[in-house]
């Protein structure tokens, strides 16, 4: 009987990732990542649709579940690790006037990095690791290689945070919920009486301001357009990002809307234009991986995804050299920003990605 660790986070998804596993006759034991510092400031209105946050109702929930599947359970510190990668890098790139998806970040270093390297540390042993992300993995015989693939629910699809999962992960990786609709997740949860059936699902990275996380001094500066001309005033470059118009806190003096169209760090200054000033045709990309086949050495079609909820676009991606490769699309894309990761794809295929710099 195959030994598999369970990623449980104490909501409905993992849970019954956990139970479907169990009923196949595997022998399943349970792992939740301890994340939460204390030294971060406890947030006014915590919500429970995100992933950091104080973490005494998330293991209240999860020894619920370990209970009524009848399986053990391990509560890993990751608190160290996530804080050195996750919030380090997170700070870093606000800081550089970049807007960061710590939620890849998390997912590739922590939950399938650390969270079972601990385990193992701790004396567990196990031949495959699970969780209740919405992807699928397949094996190619014709190339001896693992691919990442969209989950069959298209709407909870999650392969754009898991792109910068590389072989050796795959290999070791099982997706239980990668053929299933949520709905139908939560009907088995409902059938076998699972108390968070109906839990919300998370939606953030962290539960309260993110200010509470980048604690930077204000730091106050210009807002420009194009021409360099001064229009106001803002606090902190990391309060804003490309596409933002709301609270922008200019009035008069434009036909058009303001949107925040580019963030200059060195020069301490937000840049704002018309709404046609979103749009680009083409980006560069830095920190490539190649997650499902080999790098490429010559210009290849793919559909590339700016952000979770964009629409792949049809786009050239032309490699610059082993981390870097420009995207070149057939029709401009609203709104690329910097910080932000492109996965590209290839029908259901997930070939890799990188970070728009």
């Amino acid at each position: 009987m195959k030994k598999i660790l369970v990623g449980l986070s104490g909501g409905v998804d993992s849970a019954v990732a956990a139970y479907l596993l169990k009923k196949q006759g595997f022998d399943i034991t349970g792992a939740m990542m301890s994340i939460w510092d204390n030294s971060y400031p406890k947030p006014k209105n915590k919500r429970i649709d995100a992933c950091l946050g104080p973490e005494e109702e998330d293991i209240e929930s999860v020894k619920k579940i370990a209970d009524f599947l009848e399986i053990p359970l391990y509560i890993l510190d990751c608190r160290e690790e996530y804080k050195k990668v996750v919030i380090e890098n997170f700070r870093n790139e606000y800081k550089q006037g970049r807007t960061p998806n710590p939620c890849i970040w998390c997912n590739t270093y922590i939950k399938f990095g650390v969270l079972p390297t601990a385990a193992k540390k701790n004396g567990l042993i196990f031949d495959k690791f699970a969780t209740g992300h919405y992807a699928n993995i397949k094996f190619d015989n014709s190339t001896n290689m693992y691919h990442l693939c969209r989950a069959f629910d298209e709407t909870k699809d999650q392969t754009y945070f898991l792109y910068r999962l590389n072989q050796k992960i795959l290999s070791e990786t099982i997706f239980p919920l990668g053929e299933l609709k949520k709905e139908d997740v939560r009907d088995i949860a409902k059938e076998i009486g699972l108390s968070v059936a109906q839990k919300p699902d998370s939606q953030d990275f962290y539960c309260g301001d993110y200010n509470d996380i980048l604690q930077f001094p204000v730091s106050s500066g210009d807002i420009i357009n194009k021409n360099g001309e001064v229009l106001g005033k803002q606090n902190g470059i990391w309060n804003y990002t490309i596409g933002k118009r709301k609270g922008l806190g200019l009035s008069g003096g434009t036909k058009e809307p303001l949107y925040v169209i580019n963030i200059l760090a060195k020069q301490n200054a937000i840049v704002v234009g018309t709404k046609k000033d979103l749009y680009s045709k083409s980006l560069v990309v830095t920190k490539v991986c190649w997650g499902s086949i080999l790098a490429p050495t010559e210009t290849m079609q793919a559909t590339v995804k700016i952000r979770q909820q964009h629409k792949p676009a049809k786009a050239n991606i032309t490699p610059i050299d082993n981390v870097s490769a420009k995207i070149e699309f057939e029709e401009e894309q609203m709104s690329v920003t910097s910080g932000q990761s492109t996965v590209f794809y290839k029908d259901d295929i997930v070939l890799g990605g990188g970070i728009i710099c």
